[in-house]
């Protein structure tokens, strides 16, 4: 799932979804709240269980940070665009953030490898 948003996701959840998984999971605790907005959700749409819609809604939630992560113009000339103008490396947390990503990714993708 990469840069879907909220409304379809919605929309997909009235079909269905899959996708690649980690061989290990996650546990957490949630305010009572999200617990119930949860349980209202894989009420709403019964073909998807409270772990694919927390899964689904972590993946919009982290596409939109990426998305929202501030461009810092450095100092450094990377590229020019079409008109000749420089275009000036990101010195902001975008960069750091895709590299950890593409680390951890790669990470994942060997372990699973290793696994089967």
């Amino acid at each position: 799932m990469s840069s879907m948003k909220v409304k379809e996701l919605l929309q997909l959840w009235e079909t269905t979804a899959s996708g690649q998984l980690t061989c290990e999971q996650q546990s957490i605790r949630l305010p009572v709240e999200d617990a119930a907005k949860l349980q209202a959700l894989a009420e709403m749409y019964p073909r998807r269980s409270v772990t694919e819609i927390i899964t689904d809604l972590l993946s919009v939630a982290l596409d939109d940070v990426e998305s929202s992560m501030p461009y810092v113009s450095g100092k450094r000339v990377v590229a020019r665009d079409e008109e000749g103008d420089p275009l000036f490396e990101d010195v902001g947390p975008t960069p750091k953030y895709l590299s950890l990503t593409k680390k951890h990714l790669n990470d994942y993708l060997l372990a699973q490898k290793e696994s089967h």
